[in-house]
């Protein structure tokens, strides 16, 4: 993927589906980040099993306020491209609440295991992937660009795990 802003938004996207647990629609697949992206190097990340989490939408009469993901994603297998290094992750549970902003903006909660990756043009700047075990609340601009606002609990470094 390059840097552009549509490469931007399908890698938040892939993001988005494994830390708010959109269902995916195949049992296997796999989604490369360029170096700089979700790591100073290369990544590319295998995802296998089907997502089990279950997805509720709630409505006001201006349309979709909060989505509420929660369940059992799939399991994920990190690899460092420039070295070959693996990281796995088994499929965990996890929560998230997201609220959409009147102004598009989103704030996520999220609860139990995710992985966030953050980009060059987030807050902290990325590039990070990051496994949480806790809480994480981040912000969301409509242009995908996320602001970490707080986390507590655990942390795994995928990145510098990859680089050893």
């Amino acid at each position: 993927m390059s840097g552009s802003p549509a490469a931007r938004v399908r890698a938040t996207t892939f993001g988005l589906a494994l830390v708010i647990g959109l269902p995916s629609l195949a049992t296997a697949y796999q989604v490369r980040f360029e170096a700089g992206q979700a790591c100073t190097f290369a990544l590319l990340v295998d995802v296998v099993g089907g997502d089990n989490r279950q997805v509720k939408e709630f409505k006001e009469k201006n349309g979709i306020v909060r989505i509420l993901s929660a369940g059992v994603g799939s399991q994920l297998t990190f690899t460092n491209l420039a070295n070959d290094t693996t990281h796995s992750l088994r499929a965990n549970g996890s929560v998230t609440n997201t609220t959409i902003n009147p102004d598009g903006s989103f704030t996520n909660t999220l609860t139990g295991h995710n992985v966030l990756f953050l980009y060059p043009t987030d807050v902290p700047a990325g590039p990070t992937t990051t496994l949480y075990a806790g809480r994480v609340i981040y912000t969301s601009d409509q242009l995908f660009n996320f602001t970490l606002q707080g986390t507590h609990g655990k942390s795994t470094d995928i990145c510098a795990a990859l680089s050893s």
